[in-house]
């Protein structure tokens, strides 16, 4: 009994110690300070920047419609996770509107010089509950 239950032990340390020195070992060329923070940043699910950004970001595929906005334009609306080429001012973009939530914004955050325009993103039907 005795003998079983040293295994068992010593299995579940040998385990523990495997486990926890996995994300969080010392490096003498910190200090001796534990970083396994960083051993999770550098993870392969971490998010791109575009996904992270705010208001989505500049696409590279075709755009799903074209907009054309006139001088005196006050709002552009969109639907979250749509591509559009925006002709504004002279310019043009295809941006992806992949933006964290629908808060609307001003246009001028993705073209500058597009003062005085908001950008209104509804949420996408696909990705709505039924």
């Amino acid at each position: 009994m005795k003998t079983k239950f040293s295994k068992l032990a010593l299995i579940a340390a040998i385990g523990l110690a495997a486990a926890g020195t996995s994300y969080a070992h010392e490096d003498y060329s910190e200090a001796g300070t534990y970083h396994w923070l960083s051993h999770v940043s550098e993870s392969k699910s971490a998010p791109t920047a575009n996904q992270q950004a705010s208001f989505g970001y500049a696409a590279t595929k075709n755009a799903d419609r074209e907009i054309t906005l006139a001088s005196g334009s006050k709002y552009l609306n969109v639907t979250r996770l749509e591509t559009v080429k925006i002709n504004v001012g002279g310019k043009s973009v295809v941006w992806t509107f992949d933006t964290l939530g629908t808060a609307p914004f001003p246009l001028s955050k993705i073209v500058p010089g597009a003062d005085g325009i908001t950008v209104y993103v509804t949420e996408n039907p696909s990705y709505q509950g039924n």
